[in-house]
């Protein structure tokens, strides 16, 4: 009997094996949509917009870009996570969605590791410490006397709870001694137009979204958070040389499948992904935007993943910081 029904499972099995191998085989039969976790504008939808027309060529499919900003990325990420997995729907996570809204948020409806499949990188960017023209400070060290001398007054901008943009913030105060008080946007872009508008005192921003108002003379660019200094500002100071030992915060973005998507997608996109990102035009066309261009392999991302989530977890349990900053 237990032979038999064995055999009768098998049989069954093997029909649906062969359709999903088919299905994997036809693909992409139809456009693929790209979930981005925060608004238009930012770096991560600069990325993606730059990436999508190399992958549309590569694939014979057209790759569509769609915002859904809110919930600290966890929307975006939810909705994806319930998609179906058949390679038409993917999520682009970055460092602080995937790595730090774990820890950030009590429960989430996903999770990083068991709602996903990862792809690959796809680029990464440094984040820049910036503040309105009219503002008086000129270095780290103003910044720092100002946030000391008038507490909980000073007004710091992130793209989102939990982004690495908060985390900055986080990790600026508990290096200085400073309380800054947060103000979340959906995405780069809206927190860098209050940041121009003089809305905002102070906030770490990816170098896409804030470029062109530094060069333009209506932010000024204090220092930048890296471990090194940056080729596109190269007498531009990090945050530790001036005088914030310890400080170093990058962010990179990531592509990802619901999981259960079939291995034969998820490894012909990784490789479309892999010869989009060594193209010199669109490495050339990152750098001008303040972007690193650079691929990884599924299990290098899903490694990457892990060891950012251990590395924040504690500071962020720490720090006490909150969705809501």
């Amino acid at each position: 009997m237990i032979a038999r029904r064995t055999a009768l499972l098998a049989g069954l099995a093997l029909p649906a094996l062969a359709s999903a191998r088919a299905r994997a085989q036809d693909w992409p039969a139809r456009p693929i949509r790209v979930v981005l976790p925060f608004a238009a504008g930012g770096s991560s939808d600069v990325a993606a917009r730059l990436l999508a027309p190399r992958l549309s060529a590569l694939l014979g499919q057209q790759i569509v870009i769609e915002n859904r900003g809110g919930g600290g990325g966890n929307i975006a990420a939810e909705l994806v996570a319930r998609a179906a997995p058949d390679g038409y729907t993917l999520f682009q996570g970055n460092m602080g969605v995937l790595a730090v809204n774990p820890t950030l948020y009590r429960s989430l409806a996903w999770d990083p590791v068991t709602s996903f499949r990862p792809i690959s990188h796809i680029m990464a960017v440094a984040n820049i410490l910036v503040c309105p023209a009219e503002r008086p400070w000129r270095s780290v060290a103003d910044l720092r006397a100002a946030m000391l001398a008038a507490p909980d007054t000073i007004r710091a901008g992130n793209s989102g709870p939990g982004s690495i943009g908060h985390l900055a913030v986080v990790l600026f105060d508990h290096l200085a001694g400073t309380k800054s008080v947060h103000v979340p946007y959906r995405g780069g872009g809206p927190m860098a137009t209050d940041l121009i508008a003089g809305h905002l005192d102070y906030g770490f921003a990816t170098t896409p979204t804030v470029q062109s108002a530094i060069e333009a003379g209506r932010l000024r660019a204090l220092a930048i958070g890296t471990g090194t200094r940056s080729p596109l500002f190269p007498d531009l100071t990090t945050v530790a040389e001036a005088g914030l030992a310890g400080f170093e915060v990058s962010n990179w973005d990531s592509w990802l499948f619901p999981q259960g998507t079939p291995d034969a997608v998820v490894q012909r996109m990784a490789a479309a992904m892999r010869q989009a990102l060594t193209e010199p035009e669109l490495r050339a066309e990152y750098a001008r935007r303040g972007l690193e261009a650079f691929s990884s392999s599924p299990p290098e991302l899903a490694a990457a993943i892990q060891a950012e989530t251990v590395r924040w977890a504690p500071m962020v349990r720490a720090s006490g910081a909150t969705p809501e900053g």
